[in-house]
């Protein structure tokens, strides 16, 4: 399971309390970094996800191939945080590390936190190694003008985006077409679906645990108020819970509640959340937030003769409004106190070389660059198309504040969803609870 939670973990892994040193170079080409026939030793960590290690040995052997000048030394983990952390509190930190943030053990937060985070911004104006284009330049716009990439929302670029993955409501595509039931492009339609799913015994609506409302509710924050409402939210802006806009939210989420299958909460957990995801399978839920990830997670699931996964945005407000499908996306970066700073710069823009990319798609692993939905086949070309088809893509999370001892936007926006179908919380509590926690971080923003 990918946990896509924005800036979560209250408790430090580790206490740096380094400051960020900035490299202030403005060199263009990213082979002048280094002496010629000086040979570095590089030392990439990477998280071993469900795309697996091959990617990342091809990867490393391509790229020391065409820089013979550099040995790559490779840790790949599934547990990359436990087994680098301990290095790191004794000094010796890897060049650059690709994990992102949103996980349990939160790394990338607490050196956000901890000012621990090399600014990576020239890396934006840098050759691509052995091509003749800058990174900037082969990027889809946006994904580095984020709170994710830019967590101190000063301009500066601290993480690089990567592998990154549009969510939006998954479903049986077949089942739809079997019943003779339109995909709703409005709430109203969602609404009027479910009813005539519960006629015939078939839930409107189920999610693997409450994670998985991140995206939810920030796809539904741009569709209530736009990007400037979204970016409020994002940095706790005061009253910003309170609004009418953030009322809808509430209120779909609520509206939605009682159109979820019984045994979604029970069953909302690390360990079990695969059965939710499986009533899609069995055509017992129709919708389900989710990420492109999810086939492979259940590529082995038992499923409904004729099963075709099929993926939409959130339903719009009304008729001809605004739809988004939040994209998730993760991040590579450098430590500040990492020895090889310009040589992780440089391996750094090779990644969206069009030879690592392609090694990286043949995983199924995407990254953000300019046309390479046009390169994808199967599944991953009707995901990746979401945008093509009418969606914006929402980016972004929560600023990066100091810890709060017992306060967590995670827990209290998207953990209460499951009081909110057990009706073991009103909409009113739940809401004032979330803008109490915003009050509570405003002042401890970074």
């Amino acid at each position: 399971m990918k946990k896509k939670v924005m800036l979560a973990g209250a408790i430090a892994l580790i206490s740096l309390g380094l400051m960020a040193c900035g490299n202030d170079s403005d060199k263009v080409d990213s082979e002048s970094s280094k002496t010629k026939g000086e040979e570095q030793t590089l030392h990439v960590a990477a998280l071993e996800s469900a795309y697996g290690k091959d990617m990342w040995t091809k990867v490393v052997d391509a790229y020391q191939s065409a820089n013979p000048d550099v040995k790559v030394e490779l840790t790949i983990e599934k547990n990359l945080e436990e087994v680098i952390s301990p290095n790191m509190k004794a000094g010796k930190y890897p060049d650059v590390v690709l994990v992102g943030t949103g996980r349990e053990l939160a790394l990338p937060e607490t050196l956000i936190k901890d000012n621990a985070l090399e600014d990576i911004t020239s890396i934006l104006d840098m050759k691509v190694y052995g091509e003749d284009v800058k990174v900037k330049d082969k990027l889809i716009s946006g994904f580095t003008d984020t709170l994710v990439t830019n967590p101190y929302n000063n301009g500066k670029t601290y993480l690089a985006p990567m592998f990154y993955s549009p969510t939006g409501l998954f479903y049986n595509a077949s089942l739809l077409k079997e019943k003779g039931w339109e995909v709703p492009t409005t709430w109203d339609e969602m609404w009027v679906l479910g009813d005539k799913a519960k006629v015939e015994g078939i839930s409107l609506f189920t999610y693997p645990t409450t994670g998985y409302f991140d995206a939810f509710f920030y796809s539904l924050l741009f569709e209530v108020g736009g990007p400037e409402f979204y970016n409020k939210a994002m940095v706790f802006e005061d009253g910003i819970w309170e609004t009418p806009e953030a009322t809808k939210v509430f209120e779909v989420v609520s509206k939605l509640a009682k159109y979820t299958e019984p045994t979604t909460v029970a069953n909302g957990n690390d360990k079990d959340f695969t059965k939710n995801q499986q009533l899609i399978l069995d055509n017992k839920a129709i919708f389900m937030p989710n990420g492109t990830w999810v086939v492979g997670e259940m590529k082995d699931a038992p499923r409904a003769e004729g099963f075709a996964w099929g993926m939409t945005a959130l339903p719009a407000l009304e008729k001809g409004g605004d739809r988004y499908a939040f994209t998730f996306f993760e991040q590579m970066w450098v430590p500040s106190a990492a020895k090889n700073k310009d040589a992780a710069k440089d391996f750094l823009t090779y990644v969206y070389s069009d030879e690592a990319a392609a090694i990286f798609a043949d995983a199924g692993a995407i990254q953000p660059i300019e046309g390479i939905s046009d390169k994808l086949t199967g599944d991953n070309k009707l995901f990746y198309s979401i945008y093509d088809n009418g969606a914006k893509a929402g980016m972004g999370g929560f600023a990066a504040t100091d810890a709060v001892e017992g306060v967590s936007m995670k827990d209290t926006l998207f953990g209460s969803v499951d009081s909110i179908v057990s009706g073991d919380k009103t909409v009113k509590e739940w809401q004032k609870a979330v803008e109490k926690v915003s009050d509570q971080l405003r002042p401890a923003l970074k």
